[in-house]
């Protein structure tokens, strides 16, 4: 998301939000607690024109590679090098400018592209959250073919809408709003099962956290990235479902960081090692600023 000005009016309604949020938890159960586990941290640093805002990421091969994307409509596939099994190197192989339906590269308010799921026969499903939607794109120089738009989403706020998009294994396409509580409170999820959308679940919101990507986990499990801008600096905090055909159960508390302690993480990643170990991958946005940076965070996560 684009917050050169965005991160001065986020404090400005943190607390509101907070509050908000606050009194919406507070007649939900309080989810269950099982820690991640802190692996390490990597600074990715490159001087090219497109590196920065990176908003969502997906890891593949066991670890090894790496597709991320900015929020200025740019796609770059890398390769990850490891020593004892921690990231110690980046090497980008390509980066794609995203382009609309029409052909013409994307720009500016159209271009604010936050999420990504990668389907099982390659094709990217990219969210954007300025002219809220989804698209597909069979390959990461092709046109977009977006999806339809329900009314719902035409009415999400702007600069707060679609940051999440994640894949089931049925090849169901799962996005909610970084900040629009329905009228019950609660944080509303739309599935796309191919052929329309709906609306099977809302998940509670919990402090002054708000969502900023998901991803269905090797295990079925579906895991959600929150954040929180504090005076102090970035907040984050990981949470884990069992989605059933009632909704989602067994909600769990993975990880929730102190102010300062990463960077602005928005993209997620869950994904198994060779041993069948899960792991989440976590990437900052830097907002393109210098004070910021580009950080790649990973947890071992518990059954």
């Amino acid at each position: 998301m684009r917050r050169r000005s965005a991160i001065k009016l986020t404090l400005a309604f943190a607390a509101a939000a907070g509050l908000a949020a606050a009194a919406f938890a507070a007649s939900r159960p309080a989810p269950a607690i099982s820690k991640a586990q802190f692996l390490g941290s990597y600074t990715w640093k490159l001087k090219q024109p497109w590196f920065g805002g990176f908003s969502a990421l997906k890891i593949s091969a066991g670890g090894q590679e790496m597709t991320v994307l900015s929020d200025r409509a740019t796609l770059v596939t890398t390769s990850l090098q490891r020593n004892g099994g921690l990231i110690s190197g980046v090497t980008a192989h390509s980066a794609h400018g995203l382009r609309a339906s029409t052909g013409k590269m994307l720009t500016g308010f159209a271009g604010d592209s936050e999420g990504l799921a990668v389907a099982s026969d390659g094709s990217r499903f990219i969210s954007f959250e300025g002219a809220a939607r989804v698209a597909r794109y069979r390959r990461p120089d092709s046109r977009a073919k977006v999806l339809p738009r329900p009314k719902a989403f035409r009415k999400l706020p702007l600069n707060k809408s679609l940051e999440t998009l994640a894949i089931d294994a049925r090849g169901h396409l799962y996005t909610l709003p970084e900040r629009a509580f329905d009228k019950h409170g609660q944080i509303p999820v739309w599935r796309w099962n191919g052929s329309r959308w709906s609306r099977p679940f809302s998940l509670p919101p919990r402090g002054g956290f708000l969502p900023v990507d998901a991803d269905f986990g090797p295990d079925g499990r579906f895991y959600l990235l929150e954040r929180d801008l504090t005076l102090l600096g970035f907040r984050s905090r990981l949470r884990r479902w069992d989605i059933t055909a009632a909704g989602p159960v067994n909600e769990t508390l993975l990880l929730q960081t102190g102010p300062g302690t990463h960077d602005n993480l928005e993209g997620l990643s869950v994904w198994a090692g060779a041993a069948g170990r899960m792991f989440a991958t976590m990437v900052s946005d830097d907002n393109f600023l210098p004070v910021q940076r580009t950080e790649l965070v990973e947890y071992a996560l518990p059954d």
